[in-house]
């Protein structure tokens, strides 16, 4: 299922940030990996499609992100 959201932050360095649900909620951590093809370094308040993941009982986190054309 594809969720929707803005991008929060973004660190170059660290390659990771965090996107905003748009249905409310915390906001969700992803890392470059999680950016789908050849997306481009995010830019906070960039809107981008994504899913969920949760691993071994942590946080949910965004994957497969995909930005959205305004």
């Amino acid at each position: 299922m594809t969720h929707y959201g803005k991008i929060h932050s973004y660190d170059t360095g660290k390659g990771s940030g965090m996107i905003t649900p748009e249905k409310g909620g915390d906001a969700l951590a992803f890392s470059k990996a999680d950016l789908k093809g050849d997306a481009a370094e995010p830019k906070q308040g960039q809107r981008f499609g994504y899913e969920t993941k949760q691993v071994s009982g942590a946080k949910p986190q965004a994957t497969n992100l995909e930005p959205q054309k305004a």
